[in-house]
């Protein structure tokens, strides 16, 4: 279960005063400018939200809904509200939690100068994320141990100005440390909208502000390409993102940024109409019943989870393996290195279109997906000695 959620974390603006929530947002993207002229000073991005209150101060809210205020750090203290509550910024030095956030740190282009702690043991790191690996060999970057055990001895030693963490249990302990956090989840699973912006709530922290918005704009443009190029297609094919395990079944619902993304490239997800979490339960019934007309099956499960063929992961679910996309349609597993390369989203949304829509986007090479083979490559004789 807890790779699952490594998996997940298991991911449109007007020059106006006021954005509110993902819906609105989604119908406006289209004439966004992403220049410093047309930033607001209030952005409300899914749960999180933004509000400059003046050039010295500036208000987030989180994804526990708590508020922090940011301060320049030669200001003085706020008055009129809890130390607690106070970040002083530009932030120097932070440790990590998740993937994502460890992604938006290079977004804004400081992962190299802030990042001194992580929750994934350097050899996670070693294959995708070299930076990363590299920092852990050198001493900059500490491993603090797993997100639900964290060494809190070693991370007061790395003395963070920040945690990025998406477990609010960890926040008395982070307030007896004095360490101010930020809870990077939320209870609803995060829209495509929010996923794109989320950049823009943390820019602040690290008066990054401008590098975040070239990011936005950077990945409204692939999906204004993608608007374009699936416009017209003929065939909206029926798309199905989760797993069975042993016992529980989990998807990505309609709310979730993956299943946005499938309806606004001309194709139809099985689980519109379910809205929560990310990997939210559902029952095996409603799970086997969508999988009887699907045609891309999108599975959790990596090749080092035992998903290299159609034929091993019905080995490991038979419950499933009768659905539609194992016998006839497709099934693509996550590449090591799809989590983290949030940074890269646009490339990503890209990819997931080019499954949904082949031949729209011809000679396009997978780097984050693989498609699975019906069955397994015969094994060598001398390679099972």
């Amino acid at each position: 279960m807890q790779n699952i959620m490594k998996f997940l974390v298991c991911t449109v603006l007007l020059p106006v005063l006021l954005l509110c929530g993902c819906q609105q947002q989604n119908k406006s993207d289209a004439g966004q400018d992403a220049g410093a002229e047309a930033r607001p000073a209030f952005l409300q991005i899914g749960a999180f939200s933004v509000h400059r209150i003046s050039d010295t101060r500036t208000e987030v809210r989180d994804g526990a809904g708590r508020t922090l205020v940011l301060i320049p750090r030669e200001a003085s203290l706020p008055a009129d509200c809890d130390p607690r509550q106070v970040v002083r910024t530009p932030v120097r030095r932070v440790a990590a939690y998740g993937y994502f956030d460890v992604a938006t740190l290079r977004m804004l282009g400081v992962l190299d100068e802030v990042l001194v702690g992580v929750t994934v043991p350097e050899k996670e790191w070693a294959g995708c994320s070299l930076d990363i690996a590299q920092g852990m060999r050198e001493g900059r970057i500490a491993y603090l141990g797993e997100a639900s055990s964290i060494d809190f001895e070693r991370l007061k030693q790395m003395e963070p100005d920040l945690v990025l963490t998406w477990d609010p249990s960890s926040l008395p302990l982070l307030d007896d440390l004095k360490i101010p956090a930020v809870i990077t989840s939320t209870p609803e699973a995060t829209c495509l909208s929010a996923r794109m912006r989320y950049v823009q709530f943390l820019a602040p922290f690290f008066g990054r502000e401008k590098e975040a918005d070239a990011y936005f704009a950077r990945v409204d443009a692939a999906l204004k390409d993608i608007r374009a190029r699936t416009a017209g297609a003929g065939e909206q094919p029926k798309v199905m993102w989760g797993d069975i395990y042993e016992k529980r079944v989990l998807i990505e619902p309609g709310n979730a940024w993956v299943g946005e993304l499938v309806g606004l490239a001309q194709s139809s997800y099985q689980f519109s109409d379910v809205f929560g979490t990310s990997c939210i339960e559902i029952s095996v019934e409603r799970f086997l019943y969508s999988g009887e007309t699907a045609d891309i099956f999108f599975t959790y499960r990596t090749r080092d989870s035992g998903a290299t063929s159609k034929a091993a992961i019905a080995r490991m679910n038979p419950l499933i393996k009768d659905i539609a996309p194992l016998n006839r349609g497709k099934v693509y597993a996550p590449l090591p290195c799809y989590i983290q390369s949030m940074d890269r989203l646009d490339e990503i949304l890209t990819e997931i279109s080019a499954i949904l829509h082949p031949d729209l986007y011809p000679g396009h090479v997978l780097q984050y997906f693989e498609d699975l083979p019906d069955t397994d490559p015969p094994q060598d004789k001398d390679s099972r000695l």
